[in-house]
């Protein structure tokens, strides 16, 4: 207890308000760095740390001159190192997703990964390049990073999220010719502000043009704002003045909450928010820590120190030392104050004394019964809030081992909130041991969700623990060790010292059929780096075609993609490929790699068809494929408008019919000509339409307009049988209603198709009288009954029915009557009576 509480400070006498200082790491680099002769860019969750030699200040060099980027984890281990090789850096930060941003004087910003591989390069704009910039911002917003800079002509540019730049400029500062004294840039309610002090005068600038005059109230008037800073939830500020006051309010200024003296007139090297109620101000190796009430704690080091800002506090990096200021958290000050009477604390006690086996912890049970469930939630609390760094985390335990003894006694408090605590608790300690040194707090990783977490593990490439921790938490595999598996198979394939064969076996035994694990991906990857033969072998193993083929054509492999977009049954795929392989080869070649591969073949086929018609016959009269060319030719015809080139389209068909020896075919282009060639002169001779008409139409046509005499000579040209030809004249003198036409056809001769039809057509038209008298008593025998039954002569039905001594007749006259009739249902039923008797 005396090593927690042994640390903590008091902020103001009589306030119980405490800040602390937990240590974190010993810093691997103290041989290797030299803080007072660097420039450094930590990033803020327990990231990445990035030292580049300052140049201002004189530095012996041993060995190379040239300019080298560390990058190192809080813990002080060296992660990667690069050259640096491009232009002059007026500054840099580290994004929201851990990249290195580098912004150069002529507004280029590079970004790099952690391990210094360069990513990509975005400028802040033409007048940024122009004229230069002096000095730039970096600031958080709820896109990501953003990061804001000032131009030599005294403007100032933004971009809200550097993964997406769209550069905007800030309304212009009137009168300024000159460097502003300070200036800072935030983002509040999803608007960007800046913040710019001219000496003694303070303006608010937006994006929407407005520049306002702001008057912070000030007890001395006239100070010159040498420093500011913003909180990390970007509703306070910070102000440090050329007479050594810091000035405390909100971050409009139309609050102020106090104003200390620092007793310094010298700008402080930093300056920054400690959590959202006390400032820390440095000045060289003496640290400042300023309430909002002019309370103050003083801390002195021995070494030079850079702060590191973090939402619950601030990391205090030195040659050695690697520190965690932050403000005491509540639950840890109930627990763990001397004397303090919450019922978190007396449930310590109570399990300490249970521990030693003395009676004392029912007496502390019993008082504190009615709080139990809270007890053991301060418990809880307090075990994920306190940064335990030492090897056997005892603290850590004590309080857990308290919450489960008070769990005990609480029988309707759901345990899962202890269990999910452990779980919280176990996470963090692993990733903040030395070799992960990620020092998160419960805090920060309540902020930055565990997502994120893993997504930085496997970034830093500590895939074994990230798999573990997705495992221990149950995370689905689509977002925990699958995915992980597969960011690490993306970097295997990067080492080029690994045989491709050797690679692909241990990839593929690794993964195996891992669910939700893209090979396809893995094989883009490997065909980046120029591993083709290892990319091929990849995707052997992906399932999903539509993955497959892209990449097969993106490694210039399109018959192993044609072979597999066949294999799938997708025929867009197969579309796909085809036509890259028009795109890539020689129409020849095109054509002989196609036609090897009927279904290739056939598809692209079916494609001409609907596309170009002209490519489709020039196929068919490459292949000789005379019977498909004379379709082509008979398509093309009726696609024309003139007479001369339809015949002419159509001899094509006749003569490529001819060279398939298909005599049918040939036999029907050739009566198809014919008829064109009559309809034409029949055209000329009527001025009626007759062309696009079909045989059979056109003798309807000529039937209805009474020109018997010319469909009696189309009749005999073409041969129509006569059958069919009593069918089109009944059916076209029965459409214009001359009956008495159609009586005299009927009795021309004898009708080849029966009488049935002429029946069927008054029906059809309604006319039953001239059905009835004129056709029913024509009618063969067998189809009488049926006939009079539709005409809805039920009575003359029964009676033809009864005469031809068929009962099955009479049954389906009967089927058809009416209930509402039954004197008609009664003789049927009588003559049916009479058939069976006589039988």
């Amino acid at each position: 207890m005396m090593s927690i509480i042994g640390s903590w400070s008091p902020l103001g006498l009589g306030k119980n308000v405490f800040y602390s200082k937990s240590d974190l790491y010993s810093m691997h680099w103290a041989d290797l760095v030299d803080l007072s002769k660097v420039n450094i860019a930590a990033a803020s969750y327990g990231g990445p740390i990035a030292i580049r030699r300052d140049d201002s200040k004189i530095t012996k060099i041993q060995g190379s001159t040239k300019k080298v980027i560390f990058i190192f984890s809080a813990a002080g281990q060296k992660i990667s190192q690069f050259v640096w090789n491009s232009g002059c850096v007026i500054e840099f930060s580290w994004s929201s997703t851990e990249d290195l941003l580098c912004v150069q004087d002529d507004g280029q910003v590079l970004v790099y990964d952690i391990f210094g591989t360069f990513k990509r390069v975005f400028s802040m704009g033409q007048e940024a390049k122009d004229t230069g910039i002096i000095e730039c911002r970096f600031f958080t917003t709820s896109l990501g990073t953003g990061l804001a800079v000032l131009t030599k002509s005294y403007r100032i540019f933004v971009v809200n999220s550097v993964e997406n730049p769209t550069i905007r400029r800030l309304a212009e500062i009137p009168g300024l010719n000159a460097p502003p004294s300070s200036w800072t840039v935030f983002n509040l309610e999803r608007q960007t502000r800046a913040i710019v002090a001219k000496n003694a005068d303070i303006f608010l600038l937006n994006q929407g043009g407005q520049c306002q005059d702001q008057y912070p109230a000030f007890t001395q008037a006239g100070q010159f704002i040498t420093e500011m800073a913003v909180s990390v939830n970007n509703k306070h500020l910070a102000l440090f003045t050329s007479s050594g006051t810091l000035w405390i309010g909100s971050s409009d200024m139309q609050t102020c909450d106090c104003e200390f003296d620092t007793k310094c007139l010298q700008r402080p090297q930093q300056l920054m928010w400690c959590g959202t109620e006390a400032v820390v101000a440095y000045w060289d190796k003496l640290l400042l820590v300023i309430g909002s009430h002019k309370e103050f704690i003083h801390y002195a080091y021995h070494e030079p120190v850079y702060l590191v800002p973090e939402v619950d506090g601030i990391r205090i990096l030195g040659q050695t030392l690697h520190e965690l200021l932050q403000k005491v958290p509540e639950s840890v000050m109930d627990v763990y104050r001397i004397g303090s009477m919450a019922v978190g604390a007396i449930l310590m006690e109570a399990a300490r004394e249970f521990e030693n086996g003395s009676y004392k912890a029912d007496e502390y049970i019993r008082m504190i019964k009615d709080s139990l469930e809270e007890a053991v939630k301060q418990c809880i609390e307090a075990a994920g809030n306190i940064y335990d760094n030492t090897a056997t985390k005892e603290n850590q335990k004590a309080l857990l081992r308290a919450a489960s003894f008070g769990k005990c006694f609480a029988v309707d408090m759901n345990a899962d909130l202890f269990v999910n605590a452990c779980q919280l608790i176990r996470v963090l300690n692993a990733i903040r041991d030395t070799p992960v040194g990620i020092p998160l707090t419960h805090t920060q990783l309540q902020s930055l969700t565990l997502r994120v977490l893993i997504d930085r593990l496997i970034l830093r490439r500590h895939y074994p623990l990230a798999i573990r921790i997705c495992e221990y938490l149950k995370i689905p595999d689509c977002e925990g060790a699958s995915r992980i598996l597969a960011h690490w198979a993306c970097y295997k394939v990067q080492q080029v010292n690994i045989p491709e064969e050797q690679l692909a076996t241990a990839i593929t035994e690794k993964l195996g059929n891992t669910a939700g694990v893209s090979y396809a991906e893995i094989a883009n990857k490997a065909s980046d780096c120029g591993r083709t033969q290892l990319a091929i072998r990849l995707l052997d193993h992906e399932p999903r075609a539509s993955e497959q083929v892209p990449l097969l054509m993106k490694i210039n492999r399109d018959d192993v993609a044609l072979t597999k977009a066949i294999e799938s049954g997708d025929t867009d795929l197969v579309y796909t490929v085809i036509l890259r392989l028009k795109q890539t080869l020689k129409t020849g070649e095109f054509l002989m790699s196609i036609t090897r591969i009927p279904v290739a073949y056939s598809l692209y086929l079916q494609l001409c068809r609907q596309q170009n018609r002209e490519l489709l016959m020039d196929m068919f009269y490459q292949t000789d494929n005379f019977h498909e060319e004379a379709h082509c030719y008979i398509y093309n015809s009726y696609q024309q408008k003139s007479i001369d080139k339809r015949l002419a389209d159509l001899q094509g068909a006749h003569d490529s019919f001819s060279k398939a020896k298909n005599d049918f075919m040939a036999k029907q282009v050739e009566d198809e000509m014919r008829l064109i060639r009559w309809q034409c002169e029949q055209e000329r001779k009527s001025e009626k339409p007759y062309l696009d008409l079909s045989l059979q139409d056109t003798m309807t046509v000529l039937l209805k307009a009474g020109l018997n005499k010319q469909a009696e000579e189309l009749r005999k040209d073409f041969k129509v049988p006569d059958k069919r030809f009593w069918w089109i004249k009944i059916m076209a003198l029965a459409d214009t209603g001359n009956w008495q036409e159609l009586d005299k056809f009927s009795k021309s001769k004898k009708s080849p198709i029966g009488y049935e039809p002429f029946a069927e057509v008054c029906l059809k038209h309604q006319n039953v009288s001239e059905a009835r008298n004129k056709y029913i008593p024509r009618i063969s025998s067998e189809n009488k009954v049926k006939f009079l039954v539709k005409l809805g002569l039920l009575e003359d039905a029964a009676e033809v029915a009864f005469q031809q001594k068929r009962d099955e007749e009479l049954q389906y006259v009967l089927a058809h009557c009416s209930p509402l009739k039954p004197n008609l249902v009664a003789k049927i039923n009588s003559l049916r009576s009479q058939l069976t008797a006589k039988k």
